[in-house]
């Protein structure tokens, strides 16, 4: 039966990992170096495996310790901000919501997502944008208390996630009066001659839309291509091409960027989806925003 684990013996293997030596580590524990190595010995063995191995004049990782020692950064790191988050917590009674957003979700939208919860008294909202990727991997270490994204998180065998649908916009074209004067009323045929900007491959919606292009045997004159939704927006809104964006959006869009609706684009939506750690949302305010979303 192995021993009991020992996160003091964790945190003297952690820094011998970082410093690359059991005598440097001692110095920076200000310790002596048999103590060091006997607490290290002490994780390999309640652990059951060798973390470290002799190379050089030094330590290197087994591939067991690569694994620890990733672990071990997260632990440690949510250790160092423990106290600042705590302090926060004690000195502002805010309604807290830290928001991951993935950085293909239109921007616009987003704001609408939000609209539940904007006028909670005391709120402080946090947001991080992010690939959706490294969105889930902080969701999964309670940083983030939801994610929102246009596609339902993937399978992962190590993180428990749910993906809860938030709705769907229709998808349209909107340009600039002048752009809109040279298409005539040759939509959507004008998208072939007309300059167009269409969202990156990385984003749920492109896939769509290329489809859309292909059922109207249209090849697009496409003269950009963005990762960021706003930034598209405000290429198509100095009037560089024609480009899609969510009906949700329609008024933003009409009121700030100068720019006018071209067309629908039939058959084409954008879909929304807030991803979380638990099957039944327990967070009041997440849980405000899924139901107040149609």
């Amino acid at each position: 039966m192995s021993t009991p684990f020992n996160y003091k013996h964790l945190y003297y293997f952690w820094v011998v990992a970082k410093e690359g030596g059991m005598s440097r580590a001692a110095d920076k524990l200000d310790m002596a170096v048999q103590t060091v190595s006997a607490q290290v010995r002490e994780l390999e063995r309640s652990l059951g495996y060798a973390l470290l191995k002799p190379a050089g004049r030094g330590l290197v990782l087994t591939e067991a310790g690569t694994t620890a020692m990733r672990l071990a950064d997260q632990i440690f790191q949510i250790g160092e901000n423990l106290p600042t988050l705590v302090r926060d917590a004690a000195s502002t009674p805010a309604a807290r919501l830290a928001v991951g957003i993935s950085d293909g979700l239109p921007k616009l939208v987003v704001r609408r997502l939000l609209q539940p919860v904007i006028t909670e008294p005391n709120l402080r909202l946090i947001c991080h944008e992010d690939e959706l990727d490294d969105l889930l991997g902080d969701l999964a270490l309670h940083r983030l208390d939801v994610v929102f994204s246009d596609r339902p998180a993937p399978a992962n065998p190590n993180i428990k996630l749910y993906s809860h649908a938030m709705g769907h916009s229709p998808m349209a074209w909107y340009a600039t009066p002048a752009l809109i004067k040279a298409a005539g009323k040759k939509f959507p045929q004008c998208l072939a001659e007309q300059p167009v900007l269409l969202p990156t491959t990385h984003t749920a919606v492109r896939g769509r839309l290329d489809h859309w292009f292909e059922q109207h045997g249209i090849r697009p004159r496409i003269v950009g291509e963005f990762e960021d939704s706003a930034l598209l927006n405000t290429f198509g809104a100095s009037g560089m091409g024609i480009f899609p964006a969510a009906e949700w959006a329609e008024d933003d869009l009409l009121a700030n960027y100068g720019v006018k609706r071209l067309a629908a684009c039939e058959g084409v939506s954008e879909h929304f989806y807030a991803v979380g750690t638990e099957r039944k949302v327990h967070h009041p305010l997440v849980l405000r925003v899924l139901q107040g979303v149609k």
